[in-house]
């Protein structure tokens, strides 16, 4: 049985939130999760989505790269 490590060089991770807060606390900790495995944030993407009754619903796309 071979056993074979790769280094991750790309990774993209999808965060849901129901307040802004909360999205920014998960985004920052994963950051940190990852910024132990070497990877940095290379862009991040969000956007905000208000339903029938007004309530906000945010989500972000962070897309995470090796640190070179």
């Amino acid at each position: 049985m071979a056993f074979q490590l790769e280094m991750i060089e790309d990774k993209i991770e999808f965060f849901e939130a129901g307040d802004l807060a909360s999205l920014e606390k998960k985004i920052a900790d994963k950051i940190e999760q990852n910024r132990a495995i070497l990877l940095g944030v290379h862009s991040v993407s969000h956007q905000v989505h208000t339903d029938a009754d007004g309530r906000k619903y945010f989500s972000a796309v962070v897309h995470f790269k090796a640190k070179k």
